[in-house]
């Protein structure tokens, strides 16, 4: 099919679209920077197209840049900056504009769960109000896949999972952090939304997706230091509301703290799939659906972050994720390599050794020299 990938540069829609294009489609990728662009390692397979979703005129020259498409991938979101709401609502209806058009007949839409409640966070509503602005009478058809935490190195959700558990060996845990929530590893969302193209696979309509069990983010925080070999203790906290932790949280994570704080304020919802989603409709993939302690296993296995369409799985950090992903000893490494003469940085990997405290320490002082040296791209 002939495909385009709104958001190509961003965690999903890159790894998207290295796996369109082993199944053969003919791919045009595009993102509102074609520098981002040009730092994928697939760039030289796709049709690139800038694309400013703000702008109705960007969006229909990227339409007609791309010539005839049969499928879109909306893969964007701005959560995390100011009026994000209000922005993503205008992008999704100017790219739906743009797509009609354009005669495209289907959009694939990459987005949250949305809970039964009148309380939504606002990137929980925003969710449900970018599937409404894709829908336009005689436009394109629309898939709407929703996913709660996706898993993979890189992913947000997975590094604010390993940046706590890495730096917290005593924990809080208020009410919320009991919510059930129903995660997916990255492996299987590509799996879904591969498959949500074909229209004599999977039908128009709203789909969530999930892995293969229900835990909650004290599970998956419980997990995590299993996996990883950490020491954690849980302390019972009451009047700890999401609000609070997610001004908390972005100052203690190296995560953007607009970022942070929006996804924090969605874990006071239960995040549970409804109904079966599209295992009805689409075989599980290859030895099953991932459980959790698996992606969280995948995801660390990687140290050095690669092109995109060279890793050898789909959890490993690519070299064009957030320069901020990775973990600790990773940014002290990125950190060292910019001070290190070349004969010396074969010792770098000494970093992984360093102990707990000392480690503390190095994170500490990294996080000062990053604030302080904002102008030095740690990628």
């Amino acid at each position: 099919m002939r495909i385009l990938v709104t958001g190509a540069t961003g965690y999903v829609g890159s790894r998207l679209v290295t796996a369109l294009l082993a199944d053969r489609h003919q791919l045009t990728a595009a993102s509102r920077s074609l520098t981002r662009l040009k730092r994928l390692g697939w760039f030289g397979e796709v049709t690139p197209v800038v694309l400013d979703a703000s702008d109705p005129a960007s969006a229909d020259t990227a339409f007609a840049t791309a010539g005839q498409v049969d499928v879109v991938y909306y893969l964007m979101h701005g959560i995390g900056q100011a009026g994000f709401r209000d922005a993503d609502k205008v992008a999704a209806a100017n790219v739906a504009a743009a797509a009609k058009a354009a005669g495209v007949r289907r959009v694939v839409y990459l987005g949250g769960f949305v809970p039964d409640d009148d309380s939504l966070s606002e990137h929980l509503a925003s969710r449900a109000e970018v599937a409404d602005a894709l829908t336009v009478e005689g436009g394109p058809e629309v898939v709407w896949l929703g996913a709660a935490l996706i898993f993979g190195a890189g992913s947000t959700s997975f590094e604010m999972l390993r940046y706590v558990g890495d730096r917290f060996p005593v924990i809080p845990i208020p009410t919320w952090m009991e919510n059930p929530i129903d995660p997916i590893s990255i492996r299987d969302v590509l799996h879904y939304l591969v498959a949500a193209a074909d229209a004599g696979q999977v039908p128009a309509g709203a789909y969530d997706i999930s892995g293969p069990e229900t835990t909650s983010y004290r599970g998956l925080l419980k997990t995590y230091a299993r996996v990883a070999g950490k020491w954690h203790t849980a302390l019972p906290v009451r009047g700890l509301d999401t609000a609070l932790a997610s001004r908390v949280t972005a100052v203690a994570l190296p995560v953007p703290d607009g970022l942070a704080a929006d996804l924090v304020e969605s874990l006071d919802h239960p995040m549970r799939a409804s109904g079966t989603g599209l295992r009805d409709l689409v075989p599980d993939p290859p030895g099953g659906r991932l459980r959790v302690e698996d992606a969280i296993r995948w995801a660390l296995s990687s140290r050095r972050p690669r092109p995109v369409n060279a890793l050898s799985d789909y959890h490993h950090l690519a070299d064009s994720d957030p320069g901020w992903a990775g973990g600790d000893a990773l940014r002290i490494r990125r950190l060292v390599r910019t001070v290190t003469p070349p004969i010396a940085r074969p010792t770098l990997g000494l970093v992984n050794l360093v102990p707990g405290p000392i480690a503390g320490a190095l994170r500490t002082g990294l996080d000062i020299l990053i604030t302080l040296t904002p102008k030095v791209r740690f990628a």
